[in-house]
């Protein structure tokens, strides 16, 4: 047992902490800019950010490494930069939330395993291994490889995960979206099939991030704990995006957020915090909602 399953055994749910990139964006990040770039470039921003978290009572902090991996990185003018980017990531975390569990932030590599696409599942798990092996290096014992909608993807990073910690906590969580034939990733990947396949590839929490708010999350989450006993972590939108002039928002309040917090842990979410639109002050409410 690790790190986050031993505070869980402590404290039946934990809060995590909410977006980060919208966090970044009010602090002058632009599209054509790299944000895991700024854990060098603008490492104050970032370390301040993880200390917001924590200070509205985050126990779980993430990492400004979401687009950390090779592939990602390269996209952006950095692919030679994944030690050098997700090191600091990593350390800004843990200086700013020194209160807190730092779990790595691990996204979508952006490529497609064969036959849909020419990355192999080994070459695809190398790629994984790079950028969780940095993380790991700074001290973490927590991993969170987020808003996943391929089962192989997922598969390869949670074992390149296990392959370099037996003892690492491992966090996977799926975006999925209501389809007539129940909620599925845009891969067609169903909570069934999470359920089943990634705790035998070694992830000991499951999960679901962006792409619903609040109330669709609990629906999710119900039919997540219709199929698995692990810890379930749960990070909702601030709502349903809206598209105006322009720019995606996201309207719902952190009360109207918090209201939905206790509902969404009699559905089985034990982990809870947010993801794109949310801030330190939707946090601050939900765990204000949950009382002691």
């Amino acid at each position: 047992m690790g790190a986050l399953l031993n505070l869980l055994t402590g404290k039946n749910v934990l809060v995590s902490d909410g977006a980060w990139g919208t966090m970044l964006q009010a602090r002058g990040l632009t599209p054509e800019q790299c944000p895991e770039e700024w854990n060098v470039s603008h490492a104050e921003d970032v370390i301040s950010v993880a200390g917001q978290y924590a200070r509205a009572g985050s126990d779980l902090v993430l990492t400004n490494t979401f687009g950390g991996s090779a592939t990602k990185l390269a996209k952006m003018g950095c692919g030679d930069r994944v030690r050098e980017l997700n090191l600091a990531g990593a350390r800004n975390s843990l200086q700013g939330a020194p209160g807190a569990l730092v779990a790595g932030s691990v996204g979508p590599t952006g490529d497609f395993l064969q036959p849909l696409g020419t990355t192999t599942a080994n070459e695809m798990e190398a790629v994984f291994s790079e950028q969780i092996g940095a993380l790991l290096e700074a001290g973490l014992k927590a991993i969170c490889i987020e808003t996943m909608t391929d089962i192989g993807e997922a598969i390869a990073a949670v074992r390149a995960a296990r392959k370099l910690d037996a003892e690492l906590d491992i966090i996977t969580t799926f975006t999925f979206d209501a389809t007539p034939g129940g909620f599925k990733t845009m891969m067609g990947v169903d909570p069934k099939q999470v359920a089943g396949e990634l705790p035998a590839a070694g992830a000991n929490v499951l999960g679901a991030n962006c792409g619903n708010g609040i109330e669709q999350m609990i629906e999710i989450t119900t039919e997540l704990r219709k199929y698995t006993d692990l810890p379930i972590l749960i990070h909702a939108n601030a709502g349903l995006p809206e598209l105006v002039d322009g720019r995606t928002v996201f309207r719902q309040s952190p009360e109207a957020m918090a209201a939905h917090t206790r509902a969404l842990v009699e559905a089985g979410a034990n982990i809870i915090g947010g993801c794109c639109g949310t801030t330190p002050e939707h946090i601050a409410a939900m765990k204000m909602a949950l009382g002691s």
